[in-house]
């Protein structure tokens, strides 16, 4: 109960304290999006996504199956719809492994892409999208993935890691037991590395159109190299 003399804002106070709750209504005027009553699960489902700004579209979408490009270089997901699973049931996870050896090959960088392709072809075929995983067991060596078209790339390549590393008997070098060649052998192998993923599609290496695999031998005098090949995918 008020006190005669109280200010307004102390009587509004005590009322609103002493009313039940209650929500409050929106403020006149205004009308409620039908997106704000919406479930969560509905506000955020895949279509209301959307890219930020220059970034390349990206569709949903609840088939399994298939996969394509969209306009304009928009990639399609293929994403397994929760609530109506398919009669198949989801695909399980295949995996495949070889290792594929190949004969000395002189100092310098190799395109080996056909050899590899040849060794895995009866398993690429059994993958519709995945991943392949190549593995060299060496450090003198290294994988890398370049220019398949014109083999002048593969030779400035070599002249570009022979002038970056030095060799001979002026470079301060101490792991030299294995000859003045070795160390830098070791160094060219780190700067390279000896792992590759490159993405399987429809049973094939899915690489650019002058995309190559290179085996790049550092020795002088190289001995045959091993490359384990992991497939993985569905």
């Amino acid at each position: 109960m008020a006190v005669h003399g109280e200010p307004p804002q102390i009587r509004f106070l005590a009322a609103s304290l002493c009313s039940p709750l209650r929500s409050s209504p929106p403020p006149r005027n205004q009308t409620m999006h039908p997106a704000a009553l919406a479930p969560a699960a509905a506000v955020l489902s895949p279509a209301s996504v959307r890219p930020r700004r220059g970034a390349a579209p990206v569709i949903f979408s609840s088939a399994s199956g298939r996969s394509r490009r969209g306009a304009r270089g928009a990639v399609r997901c293929e994403v397994a719809s929760s609530s109506a699973p398919s009669a198949a049931g989801p695909q399980a996870a295949k995996w495949a492994q070889r290792t594929v050896v190949l004969p000395p090959q002189r100092r310098g960088c190799h395109l080996i892409t056909p050899k590899i392709v040849n060794e895995i072809r009866d398993d690429l075929a059994e993958f519709k999208c995945g991943m392949a995983h190549l593995f060299l067991q060496h450090t003198s060596a290294s994988l890398t993935i370049n220019e398949n078209y014109d083999s002048d790339v593969q030779a400035d390549t070599e002249t570009f890691l022979s002038r970056i590393v030095p060799e001979g008997p002026s470079a301060p070098w101490r792991h030299t037991m294995e000859g003045p060649d070795d160390m830098p052998a070791h160094i060219k192998s780190s700067m390279f590395g000896c792992s590759l993923t490159i993405p399987i599609t429809n049973g094939h290496l899915n690489m650019g159109t002058w995309q190559g695999i290179w085996l790049c031998e550092h020795r002088d005098y190289a001995t045959s190299r091993q490359i384990v090949i992991t497939l993985n995918g569905i």
